[in-house]
Parts: structure tokens; C-alpha cells; sequence
């Protein structure tokens, strides 16, 4: 046997090797991270958990859950309405991000819906930009 026959095997094994080191980086909403990191938490806290009862929790909301087709508009345009998240009251208003594009809100939503142990639906940017067609500036209901 010469050298050759055992290249075909190396290379494969190398590859193997190189996924696995690469993919104990993955990280699938990283955008959507950076973007509610810089948006997001400082209301809705780098854990999801909310602000002392002030704001409220993404992690684990059912209201987060129950609402996906209004997500995009609140992100734009903010909320002003008082909420019911796992039966507590939020009253405190929500501005917009009216800077980010469609695909970054894609991305937020995305993230939230898969942080935190938050197990929702992948929602792609043809849904969030029929979404936003469908909701006003001056959107200030997210009651049912």
C-alpha cells in the first residue's frame, strides 16, 4: 500500500476534526444577539428575565408566545398598552426601533424566540415584512 491510498481517510478525518472545533463556536442568532444587546436588554435584561417587574420577561413569556404576528410591529414602532405577561400587569410604554430593517428585526425575533430556553417558532423575513405592512406608526394596542 502507498501513501496514497490513505489520503482520501486523512483528509476526512482532518475535516471531522476542524467541524467539530468550529462548531463548539456555533452560535445561529448571533446578529440577533448583538442586536437585542444593544437594544433590548437594558429594559429586558441580558437573561430575558425583565426589569423588577417594571419590564417584562422574554424568557418563558406566554405573551411572547401568544403574540408572534404583532412582534415585528412592536419592535418598530414601540407599544403603549398595558400587557398581561404570565399573569402579571406591565404598564410601562415600549418605544421603537424605527432604525432597524426588516432583516435585523427577523434576527431579534429569531433570537428571542430560541434564547433563553424559549422554544418558538423560526419566523423569516418575507413573514416579519408582511407583518409590518400590516401595523402603523402609531402602534399602540398588543391586547387580544
Amino acid at each position: 500500500m502507498n501513501a496514497s491510498q490513505y489520503l482520501p481517510g486523512f483528509c476526512f478525518c482532518t475535516l471531522i476534526m476542524i467541524l467539530s472545533f468550529v462548531s463548539c463556536d456555533y452560535q445561529p442568532y448571533k446578529q440577533g444577539r448583538n442586536l437585542y444587546n444593544f437594544y433590548c436588554a437594558t429594559c429586558h435584561m441580558d437573561d430575558g428575565s425583565g426589569l423588577r417587574g417594571l419590564y417584562p420577561p422574554l424568557a418563558g413569556a406566554d405573551y411572547l408566545a401568544n403574540h408572534q404576528e404583532n412582534l415585528a410591529c412592536i419592535i418598530r414602532y414601540g407599544l403603549a398598552d398595558t400587557i398581561l405577561v404570565n399573569q402579571k400587569m406591565y404598564n410601562y410604554a415600549m418605544p421603537g426601533v424605527e432604525e432597524l430593517n426588516d432583516v435585523q428585526i427577523t434576527n431579534v425575533i429569531n433570537y428571542i424566540n430560541h434564547a433563553w430556553g424559549n422554544d418558538l417558532q423560526h419566523v423569516k423575513v418575507e413573514d416579519i415584512k408582511n407583518a409590518l405592512t400590516g401595523c402603523q406608526k402609531d402602534q399602540s394596542s398588543g391586547a387580544d
